[in-house]
């Protein structure tokens, strides 16, 4: 598929069955049902190749949505990176507070 460039090849790919190709897999199958139910067939029975293959061609474009998506946030996660890198002082580490210094002392009203 041509949707990720080159630098995202470099990605492990993503698992086979992530949540985009099952749920575009369920929405494939369910409009093949529906197709049947508009054509007064029986929605389960008839056309079982078809709803086969809309399944089918759901998951396939679910995981090619994830791989777009994991490199759409590869992306972002090292730009973000490289800002952090250049800008040092925007960044600055906090001094480490302790539990007790933050919360005040509690003095039971009674």
């Amino acid at each position: 598929m041509g949707f990720v460039p080159d630098l995202g090849k470099s990605l492990p790919p993503p698992s086979v069955a992530n949540r985009n190709s099952l749920w575009l897999a369920g929405v494939g199958w369910c409009s093949a049902m529906l197709h049947n139910a508009i054509n007064h067939r029986p929605p389960m029975k008839s056309g079982v190749h078809r709803q086969f293959l809309m399944a089918t061609i759901g998951w396939f474009i679910g995981y090619h949505l994830t791989k777009y998506e994991n490199y759409t946030f590869a992306k972002l996660d090292r730009d973000m990176n490289e800002y952090i890198r250049l800008h040092p002082e925007e960044f600055a580490a906090k001094e480490k507070k302790t539990f007790a210094e933050i919360v005040e002392p509690f003095h039971p009203v009674r």
